[in-house]
């Protein structure tokens, strides 16, 4: 049985952690089954939008601590890992839109990944942790990562505290982009998969670089940066097609190419 399934309809790939007997744990054998199924998203032409979403009543459990090859850190026997920006919840060059789908409890490793994806939908029964600190350990990844995403103090309180966040919570400081009902979850987060490729892939890809890459740019080099990307992307055939759709108002035809 696959740890993690990869389904790819009409330009959206599901990625779904599926070790459910183990509320999704992290342990080595599904790390790497996740890594190769978001190395084949970002590979993939004709994967455009991402979600990312479990099996099970746990979205994930966090780092199976009994899997040194799982965990993260040292703890009861477990090991370092190596530092690596080469997965996707420590920071892949992945400029695709993605969106986290989450139910559960969503829990340390679990909760690093999802604050990679562009949008976090959450059903109201959703939690957010990271219990590091509990244990004796830091918590790395998600310590760079969060401040940007909720502001400082917000942040301090999920990491300085270990303690699990309400969905509530999490929607009222920005963790969390909508909330909704459970049984509206899955729904909700395809039908924003599906708008967002309404859009042209290539000039998504360019726009998410640009605003990712000149956040740590000055402003003369962020404009030079966008300009470039600006002539990379007018150079394809989807700018020629959104231009002929435009002037015949009819949806474009986008190939991604």
């Amino acid at each position: 049985m696959s740890l993690v399934t990869y389904e790819l309809t009409q330009h959206i790939a599901t990625i779904t952690l599926n070790r459910p007997e183990a509320r999704n744990a992290i342990n080595g054998a599904l790390r790497r089954d996740l890594n190769a199924a978001w190395d084949r998203f970002r590979d993939e032409e004709d994967a455009w939008v991402g979600i990312l979403t479990a099996n099970g009543s746990v979205f994930c459990a966090g780092a199976d601590l009994n899997d040194g090859d799982g965990a993260v850190g040292t703890f009861g026997g477990t090991f370092w890992e190596k530092p690596t920006i080469n997965s996707f919840e420590s920071g892949m060059e992945l400029f695709k839109p993605t969106i986290a789908a989450v139910h559960g409890p969503c829990i340390g490793y679990g909760l690093t990944g999802v604050l990679f994806c562009d949008f976090v939908i959450a059903d109201t029964e959703a939690s957010f942790s990271f219990p590091e600190v509990l244990l004796g350990m830091p918590t790395i990844v998600g310590a760079i990562r969060l401040p940007h995403r909720v502001g400082w103090a917000n942040a301090m309180e999920l990491l300085l505290t270990g303690k699990p966040m309400s969905a509530q919570r999490a929607k009222e400081i920005g963790l969390v982009w909508k909330l909704v009902e459970p049984d509206a979850l899955q729904a909700e987060a395809r039908a924003w998969a599906e708008t967002l490729t309404e859009a042209a892939p290539l000039a998504q890809r360019a726009t998410k670089e640009v605003a990712w890459r000149t956040a740590d740019m000055g402003w003369i080099e962020s404009v030079r940066f966008g300009e470039t990307m600006r002539k990379v992307v007018g150079s394809t055939g989807d700018v020629i097609e959104g231009i002929r759709a435009w002037r015949e108002k009819r949806k474009p035809e986008w190939r991604g190419r």
